[in-house]
């Protein structure tokens, strides 16, 4: 008899981050016409829904992409926009500063004592932000930095672990994915999985070594690799910024991948499968002669218990496991 691949989710647009939404979408609009203005999130002081080097674009005639606040200040800035505030500034960024005194932080929403800065940008160099949105759909971590003095900008190589960064010569904002997510199994759950861990700004790489699933992937941005898990995870070689997600549901190709993530240093290594299932996949696995320790370190069944049951609900819970694991521990209430 022969098998029939299992059927697929339809066919996804091309997932990726906030800053590649905000730059490619601000390149768009202005190749057709239109003043963009980038907005940055410089500092803020107290709570802020939005970090230091978070974006928006702002269009001439009031459309927006991004945010810099979550919605406090954008009205404001999409007003100056509007009204041609900024269309005669010169190259060199605009400082503006958000919820200085008790009467501002009533009029913007603000918690008590936050304040918020931000840099607008009215003429800055498409050339250089085309090249960003091309090192973002590469995968690639860079930093656009952006001078005080004249605006003028430039691509600066980056590794993930630089963050933000603003001194008195300019700002360099960090771009592209700051963690790898390395997928296991390109079945149903794998195709809902890899595009939603791409807009969370993961890197993500997939491996299935069994032909059904892996004819037919057609993800841009995630390549796939049909190696042995084992051989995949030994070339990859997984870090303390790495994820491990086995999703295949085949103990044959799951447990290889385990085998090599459990002793790694990535910083979440997970399985799909019941209780049961993982109990007995722990067993397996110190069989196997992998230490305590690592066998310790198996996060499953993977992801947050939200009582999912659907393979895009299950997605979703091992994306919130990733955001919770990367994320320092918060104090308590």
């Amino acid at each position: 008899m022969q098998r029939l691949s299992p059927p697929r989710p339809p066919a996804l647009m091309p997932a990726r981050g906030n800053d590649h939404d905000v730059l490619s979408t601000a390149l768009r609009w202005r190749e057709h016409g239109h003043a963009v203005v980038l907005a940055t999130v410089l500092s803020t002081y107290g709570g802020s829904p939005r970090p230091p080097g978070a974006m928006a674009a702002i269009r001439d005639d009031g459309w927006v992409v991004g945010s810099v606040s979550g919605g406090c200040v954008e009205d404001d800035l999409v007003r100056e926009v509007v009204q041609g505030r900024w269309a005669q500034a010169g190259p060199a960024p605009v400082l503006r500063v958000f919820g200085v005194g008790a009467d501002e932080q009533a009029r913007y929403r603000l918690p008590c004592n936050n304040t918020l800065r931000v840099a607008l940008e009215a003429q800055w160099d498409p050339a250089v932000v085309r090249q960003a949105v091309a090192a973002i759909e590469a995968q690639c971590t860079v930093r656009r930095e952006v001078r005080w003095q004249d605006g003028l900008s430039a691509l600066l190589d980056a590794d993930p672990d630089q963050g933000f960064e603003e001194d008195a010569q300019g700002y360099r904002v960090p771009l592209g994915p700051h963690y790898r997510a390395l997928v296991v199994g390109a079945a149903e759950l794998g195709r809902y999985l890899a595009p939603l861990l791409m807009t969370l700004d993961f890197a993500v790489c997939v491996c299935d070594p069994r032909a059904e699933y892996a004819e037919g992937w057609d993800l841009d941005g995630a390549p796939l690799s049909r190696e042995q898990p084992d051989d995949w995870l030994r070339r990859l070689r997984p870090d303390a910024r790495t994820a491990v997600i086995a999703v295949s549901h085949d103990p044959k190709v799951d447990d290889l991948a385990l085998l090599e993530a459990l002793p790694s240093p990535a910083f979440y290594v997970g399985a799909i499968g019941s209780p049961l299932t993982t109990a007995k996949r722990r067993e397996r696995l110190r069989q196997l002669d992998l230490d305590e320790a690592a066998v310790a370190r198996l996060r499953g069944p993977v992801g947050l218990d939200i009582g999912s049951r659907t393979p895009a609900e299950i997605a979703v819970s091992i994306a919130a496991a990733l955001v919770q694991a990367r994320r320092p521990a918060r104090p308590s209430a």
